[in-house]
């Protein structure tokens, strides 16, 4: 056990985040769907952490399936340099 708290404020408990596919009773995840698969994707084209994006184990499974799904047709990018012909890199 750690040292005692005297007083002072209470400690912080963050409120345990729902998974927004388990509410919205999501059975499968549409890899065409890329703009909400940009939602679980960080600046780095790196797939966000269950911590992160308060997904049930389940559908972080799921959901990192369709990502590879889209990474693989080019709906997203693979890589942060990643571009499409005719788009402008973004620096």
């Amino acid at each position: 056990m750690g040292p005692r708290r005297s007083g002072g404020r209470p400690r912080f408990f963050a409120r345990r985040r729902v998974c927004s596919f388990c509410v919205g009773k999501v059975k499968r995840i549409d890899y065409k769907n890329f703009d909400m698969l940009r939602t679980y994707v960080s600046d780095r084209s790196k797939m966000d952490a269950r911590r992160k994006t308060g997904t049930c184990a389940k559908h972080q499974r799921l959901l990192a399936t369709a990502i590879k799904r889209a990474r693989f047709l080019a709906l997203l990018p693979a890589s942060p340099t990643h571009f499409t012909i005719g788009a402008r890199p973004s620096r």
